[in-house]
């Protein structure tokens, strides 16, 4: 099970019954064989003019990468641009996928890249996204689970979500996406590495950062909290 938020970036677990209320991140992982040979077919079959099967493709992963495009713009009509920008992009240039990797990590490649020029147009003088990182190392989030929370507590859900939300979009892109790549999607290194074209030791270095910095945001918020 990928831990939750706060355990991945070493951060306690708030209190205000926090456990019921942020859901555990833990994406069904995707790369099971029967979901790999599945996955093949339809791409085969979308490639041979098969519109049902890209449609199911399409449906089958659209929700996953609107809330990738949501987390690295912040912007809810961007997300929208991304999402459609990258299937329709992955449909024109089908017949170029080799099938090296599984179809979604492809998509999600050039999901990510829509989503990095919507911010490059934003901020152009933000840090440049392809920065090069050493260092060593030891999904909005998935829907929250039906507790049947009281009022208070739905509160306290849409307050810590909010934080986390802003605190994550804070981060500067390079370190923004790896750490959704990898603790909110579930995406192994490998892979991330792979979609953003670097290195493992730069995801491994760039994903430290992105936790640090998350880590360090996290304390001086509920510390202010607890002073108040």
């Amino acid at each position: 099970m990928v831990p939750c938020l706060f355990s991945a970036i070493g951060f306690p677990r708030p209190s205000l019954g926090a456990h019921r209320i942020v859901s555990a991140i833990d994406p069904k992982p995707l790369a099971s064989t029967v979901v790999r040979d599945d996955e093949a077919q339809l791409v085969s079959a979308a490639k041979a003019g098969g519109v049902a099967a890209f449609e199911e493709l399409v449906n089958r992963y659209e929700r996953k990468i609107f809330r990738l495009g949501m987390n690295i713009t912040q912007n809810r009509e961007d997300a929208e641009d991304v999402m459609q920008d990258a299937f329709l992009k992955s449909f024109q240039k089908l017949d170029q996928f080799q099938g090296n990797s599984r179809f979604y990590t492809w998509l999600v490649r050039i999901a990510v890249n829509e989503a990095l020029m919507k911010l490059r147009k934003r901020r152009p003088s933000q840090v440049s996204l392809d920065e090069p990182l050493t260092g060593d190392d030891d999904s909005f989030f998935r829907e929250i689970e039906d507790w049947g929370p009281s009022p208070e507590q739905r509160f306290a859900q849409t307050e810590l979500n909010e934080i986390l939300t802003h605190v994550i979009g804070e981060l500067d892109p390079i370190f923004r996406v790896v750490f959704l790549l990898r603790d909110v999607e579930g995406i192994s290194t490998e892979e991330t590495a792979q979609i953003l074209g670097i290195s493992v030791a730069a995801v491994k270095s760039r994903l430290l950062r992105a936790r640090l910095k998350l880590r360090l945001s996290l304390n001086k918020y509920f510390r202010r909290s607890e002073s108040q």
